[in-house]
């Protein structure tokens, strides 16, 4: 039994509503097992409480909201069709089939048919039915028809349809109201909260989409309910400022007020182009990890943006990532006069990841244990076959650069190998102005057939992994069952200014392809061996990095990223020549300055380069020509005056080479 207290009075068998009378707790885990409040347990039975404000607590609270959001539905449109409503991060989502798409007079009739449902203090509860059971009982919901033969969890079911089929046994939860009348029903794997009036008022539907049904385009489109869901009013509207915050940092918004990338109609969804400041910022990211990354032993490679069908087969790219690569092109056919094939042609494809053509680099040559560990890095762009319903701005593309590292190394060198993988990753993330990050390694589960392998291998690689993990002091949560089906990794993530949380770097340990390329090295004993392949992306692709910093920083980089680091702005015309020499001194010395030449008066230039977010502005009157001084004025509006020039000069140059951010005069001390 839990270590919790429980009341005095509770006796054998009995429900979790007898063992936890606190209001606050949702549901229970039972031997592991999260079960609704209702279930009955033994004294014998582990047993935990579930508050609602824990991330177990928050997913029923969220799953039981889109039961409540599917019902209000049904009872305004009797005809819809039920998908599936799983929790999400921050909410949950129902799809359903329906004749037109939800309009917004749509939503405010359902939000309001959901406040009914909650004042209805409706129970949801669990009945465990037979497969022909529940065809019979939902023989009008067609897509819950197809999910019955797939409980279990199967990955063939839908993305997130493992709250409805992802348990051992069917069930279905009958939402029944104070007289004891079955009002609405729906497949669950459940659990849910007692009662529909625990979700209260800290709820909001948030947004309707298009979605297809499991995730395929060959399906039917559905039209999906997005809403959020938190134990209290005070914790939604927390949320919703966070989402107006970030909805003012959006990189697509960004990205066009200050002028840096953009996606031209005329080339094609998912692929960008990069303008002038957003290609400067892109080159610095780029030109600063280049440097990094040689100073830290690898070598820069090139490999082409296409390859014959030959080398996918043999990386097995073609049999398990197919959907995700662009068509195939075909070439090198040849046909004589009479339109017969004289030479049969080639598919070739566009590469979707650059690992196969780095292991053909080190298969070119034999390869001796003095060359191990070989690290190559390359920024190499891949293209996916994203649907155009995935695609975000920058974080989801069609193309993209990713800045890949393959490591081949001995397994005796596996472990430190990772190790300055890690510390190299964190200490570049930390040049980017990020630092708080927490590790998650994923490792192989019981289920000895999903994996390939020997159990020697798993363990000395998770172990590695994990050693290396403990060491870098950062949190560290193990998830089973998440490793590629041929080893472990460790995947970091980081969160930006506003608290989100971004899946940066992963390390992935990779014995597999160098076996499907039969690659080897000959050992110091004169044996030939097979080399572990380590996978390392820093950014994951520059594009979504270059995202994720834009929103992180609201678009005020850093003076050493920001495209025009020092504007010069002369009080009247008069001073404009002072001032260029000053800008021709810091562009002698590498600095993006410039003057301001425009016919504006100097507030509107001033609101113009605030607007841009330039980190600084050198403005220059009579007091200053006549005393050789400059003053600068920063983002937030403060100014520090009367700074001689040398010393202007030589505290741009810190700036720049400390890779501070500079938003305030106090910042500038």
């Amino acid at each position: 039994m839990t270590d919790v207290a429980l009341p005095a009075d509770v006796s054998f068998p009995a429900d979790g509503f007898a063992l936890f009378p606190d209001r606050s707790v949702v549901a229970m885990r039972v031997n592991g097992d999260l079960k609704d409040l209702a279930a009955t347990v033994e004294a014998t039975d582990e047993v935990e409480p579930v508050a609602i404000d824990t991330p177990d607590g928050l997913s029923i609270l969220r799953h039981s909201t889109a039961h409540v959001l599917a019902q209000a539905v049904q009872r305004i449109k009797p005809q819809a069709k039920l998908g599936i409503g799983p929790p999400i991060t921050d909410g949950f989502y129902y799809d359903f089939d329906v004749e037109q798409p939800f309009t917004p007079e749509d939503v405010k009739a359902i939000d309001k048919e959901m406040q009914r449902i909650v004042r209805e203090a409706q129970r949801f509860t669990r009945r465990v039915v037979t497969d022909d059971e529940a065809r019979a009982e939902l023989a009008n919901e067609p897509f819950k028809l197809e999910l019955i033969g797939l409980k279990g969890g199967s990955k063939e079911a839908a993305e997130g349809a493992n709250v409805e089929v992802g348990g051992s046994e069917l069930t279905i939860y009958d939402n029944v109201n104070r007289t004891g009348e079955t009002v609405w029903k729906d497949l669950c794997r459940g659990p849910h909260v007692p009662s529909t009036r625990m979700i209260g008022n800290g709820w909001a539907l948030t947004r309707t989409a298009g979605a297809y049904w499991r995730g395929s385009e060959k399906n039917p489109q559905l039209q999906r309910i997005y809403g959020t869901a938190w134990p209290t009013k005070d914790e939604l509207r927390a949320y919703q400022q966070r989402l107006e915050e970030a909805a003012k940092r959006d990189h697509r918004k960004l990205g066009k007020e200050l002028d840096l990338f953009s996606f031209p109609e005329e080339i094609g969804s998912g692929l960008s182009v990069w303008h002038p400041r957003g290609g400067i910022i892109r080159g610095e990211m780029e030109q600063h990890a280049r440097r990094r990354h040689i100073e830290g032993g690898y070598t820069y490679v090139y490999t082409p943006h296409i390859s014959k069908e030959d080398l996918f087969l043999t990386s097995n790219h073609l049999v398990t990532y197919k959907e995700g690569m662009f068509p195939p092109i075909h070439m090198d056919e040849e046909r004589d006069a009479d339109g017969a094939i004289t030479k049969v042609g080639v598919d070739y494809y566009l590469k979707p990841m650059n690992c196969p053509m780095h292991i053909l680099i080190f298969k070119e040559r034999a390869r001796s244990y003095r060359d191990l560990p070989m690290r190559l890095a390359e920024n190499g762009t891949v293209y996916r076959n994203e649907l155009s319903g995935a695609l975000h701005g920058l974080t989801r593309v069609r193309g993209f650069t990713q800045d890949d590292s393959h490591l081949f190394v001995t397994p005796e060198q596996l472990e430190t190998e990772t190790a300055r993988v890690l510390e190299f990753v964190i200490s570049m993330l930390r040049d980017f102005g990020l630092s708080d990050f927490e590790l998650e390694l994923s490792m192989r589960d019981d289920e000895k057939e999903k994996w390939i392998g020997t159990e020697e291998f798993w363990d000395y690689s998770t172990n590695a992994l994990r050693n290396v993990a403990l060491a870098s002091g950062l949190k560290l949560t193990e998830v089973p069952g998440e490793a590629a089906f041929y080893g472990p990794k460790i995947d970091l993530k980081t969160k930006d200014a506003i608290g989100r949380t971004w899946q940066l770097s992963t390390v992935q340990v990779d014995p597999n392809l160098p076996e499907r390329f039969e690659l080897e090295y000959t050992d110091s004993d004169g044996q030939k061996k097979r080399p572990i392949m380590i996978h390392r992306a820093l950014f994951g692709s520059v594009e979504r990095f270059f995202a994720i910093l834009l929103e992180h920083y609201a678009g005020a980089f850093p003076v050493w990223l920001a495209p025009t680091q020092v504007v010069a702005i002369p009080v009247a015309d008069e001073y404009a020549d002072y001032l260029q020499e000053v800008v021709e001194t810091l562009k002698t010395g590498g600095v993006r300055a410039e003057l301001d030449h425009s016919d504006d008066r100097m507030q509107k230039k001033i609101r113009t380069h605030t607007t841009q977010k330039v980190p600084l502005m050198l403005i220059a009157g009579e007091q200053d020509r006549a005393g050789g001084t400059v003053s600068f004025r920063f983002r937030d509006g403060t100014q520090q005056n009367a700074v001689p020039i040398a010393d202007a000069v030589r505290l741009i140059h810190e700036v720049i080479d400390a890779k501070t951010l500079i938003n305030t005069a106090e910042d500038f001390a």
